[in-house]
């Protein structure tokens, strides 16, 4: 049995002066395959503990429906850790962040218009503790009390950035009490007044995030909390990227020279991230700055192993730095993992989403155009179907708030773009006969951090043609969690300015990893033997998906592109290495 203790300022463990040196690695953006592997390569570079946020809309996708298994098998990933000789700090806030989608809160939420999330509003809290009733348990055997490796469990997350409500936290802290989590709790802030006051509670280790200046930050921390520990919880060593940005990189001999030093003095530190993954699906989150800024599919990171889990030089870099400090023994390293290049596909099946509603959606009938969440749908794309009676000379065609990206349609023509940045409306003109109106809106990720966290999707108030709202719509579901049910037809047909569902197949004999590259392509998403491996989008910067081999199999191996737009190749290409621009 292992035990992590607090006395004045520093950690103890089992009795024993302890130093945390831990890396963030989330089992959720890693095939499940790979896990080890990971972890491994985490253990090599010194490290004694792995660091894991829980992302509650992965465990619980569909209100009181549980889901722990494959990429959610926390409790395998944690058993791992623990095989290879590392601690676990297990991050299971409701809230994580993470550049996640919602920040890790299930969609589900937002059907309730009156919902407060992050806060003692009861309907919230009863979600948050039937989830912790299922979650808890699970992990109650694997605490370092009971035998298992993890050695600390953190209450909120970053709570202080968001509000200051005391009785949320506490009830929180007690909920996981008595529920038998007898680990070290924690929150962790960013090092300023605001923030340490607003979301730190007593009885619980405050910690601190930052990417720089750690004198100041502990600083802050020491000011507020004068016998506590120095511990940085996420150490940023890297940064996200958003569509549209440039790649953010940070310079590795930098990054090692601020960890030493604060190893040298005795401080605690968990690199956020060690290693960043991938967001598949439609899990990345957002950010709000003025604008909707969603997060691309990959996690790199720019971490010291890269997403698709190569040593970069900035592993070197941190390992050189610790082993300037203490004996971490000889590098040892797993076999690396082969890139290998599966050549050109060519897509020769397609159906047009028009063509394939039937089969993969049921119409909803409303008079107005609710939301994705009020229709209980998660993510992806949501089409808005009505009949407009003519005739209408040009006018413009409004949609209030609408989350995020639509394409208009007028009896099945591609008319343009309306999104909620730049592009607020279209001219629309109605013939004598009438036209049929359709809107496909794409959930581009909700918002993960700060004021706008409540980020319903769809069409969120209404839709306009000149100063009159339209209403009778027809409305589709599309999270394209069913694509099995897609019908292609073998032919060469364009469809133009249609958003079409594209299919092609390739044999491979030998598995590796691999990057999916779309040149001539727009935007859409990519589906690899029916899992969802994220979007892409010309824009950039990144400019190949990565794909796990664990992905493909021996013999025939199925790839489907959903592409939005019109688009210049009839091919795709799987290459040996990544391009994030």
């Amino acid at each position: 049995m292992s035990n992590l203790t607090v006395k004045g300022k520093d950690l103890y463990l089992n009795g024993e002066p302890f130093q945390l040196i831990s890396g963030a690695i989330h089992y959720f953006r890693i095939v499940p395959e790979y896990w080890e592997d990971r972890l491994l390569k985490l253990k090599a570079c010194g490290f004694n503990c792995v660091e894991t946020y829980v992302a509650w809309n992965l465990h619980e996708p569909n209100e009181g429906e549980f889901n722990f298994s494959g990429l959610a098998d926390i409790e395998k990933f944690i058993q791992i850790a623990e095989k290879v000789g590392l601690y676990v700090i297990v991050r299971p806030s409701p809230y994580i962040c993470a550049e996640w989608e919602f920040g890790g809160l299930p969609a589900w939420l937002l059907a309730d218009r009156n919902m407060r999330v992050r806060s003692y509003y009861e309907p919230f809290l009863e979600k948050v503790d039937r989830y912790y009733d299922v979650l808890l348990e699970k992990m109650r055997p694997l605490l370092s009390t009971n035998g298992g490796p993890i050695i600390a469990m953190q209450v909120e997350n970053e709570y202080g950035s968001f509000g200051n409500d005391k009785a949320y936290l506490k009830h929180l802290r007690d909920g996981m009490i008595s529920r038998g989590i007898d680990v070290l709790l924690f929150t962790s802030d960013g090092p300023s007044d605001l923030m340490l006051k607003g979301g730190t509670v007593e009885n619980v280790l405050a910690t601190v995030n930052f990417g720089s200046r750690p004198e100041e930050a502990f600083g802050k921390l020491q000011e507020h909390f004068p016998d506590t520990p120095n511990i940085v919880m996420e150490y940023w060593n890297g940064w996200f990227d958003h569509w549209g940005e440039e790649h953010h990189t940070r310079d590795p001999h930098e990054t090692a020279k601020t960890f030493f030093e604060m190893i040298e003095q005795g401080n605690s530190v968990n690199f956020y991230m060690f290693h960043g993954g991938t967001n598949f699906g439609f899990y990345n989150g957002a950010n709000y700055d003025g604008k909707h800024l969603p997060t691309v599919t990959s996690y790199d990171y720019d971490c010291p192993i890269s997403e698709a889990g190569d040593i970069t030089p900035k592993f070197y870099a941190v390992r050189e730095a610790l082993a300037k400090l203490r004996d971490i023994g000889e590098l040892v390293l797993p076999a690396p993992i082969p890139k290998i290049s599966y050549g050109s596909i060519k897509m020769e099946e397609s159906i047009s989403l028009f063509d394939a509603l039937e089969n993969i959606s049921q119409p909803i009938r409303r008079a107005n155009p609710e939301t994705m969440e009020e229709l209980g749908q998660n993510y992806g794309f949501t089409l808005y179907q009505t009949f407009i009676n003519g005739p209408h000379e040009k006018a413009p065609l409004t949609i209030k708030d609408v989350k995020d990206r639509a394409l208009v349609f007028v009896n099945r023509q591609y008319i343009g773009l309306i999104d909620q940045w730049d592009n607020n409306s279209l001219d629309i003109e109605i013939p004598k006969e009438g036209a049929t109106l359709e809107i496909l809106v794409e959930n581009m990720g909700r918002v993960n951090y700060g004021p706008e966290l409540y980020d319903k999707k769809g069409i969120t108030r209404g839709v306009r043609f000149h100063y009159q709202f339209l209403f009778d719509w027809t409305i589709y579901t599309l999270p394209l969690d069913n694509i099995e049910q897609l019908v292609f037809k073998k032919d060469a047909v364009k469809h133009k300015g249609l958003p079409t569902f594209y299919r092609g197949k390739f044999d491979v004999e030998e598995i590796g990893d691999t990057f999916v590259e779309l040149p001539g392509w727009k935007k859409g998403v990519v589906f690899i033997n029916g899992f969802n491996l994220g979007r892409y989008w010309e824009v950039g910067p990144q400019e190949t998906l990565y794909l796990p081999g664990p992905l493909l199999k021996k013999g025939e191996n199925e790839l489907i592109v959903f592409e939005l737009h019109e688009h210049e190749n009839d091919s795709i290409s799987l290459i040996n290495e990544h391009k994030l621009g």
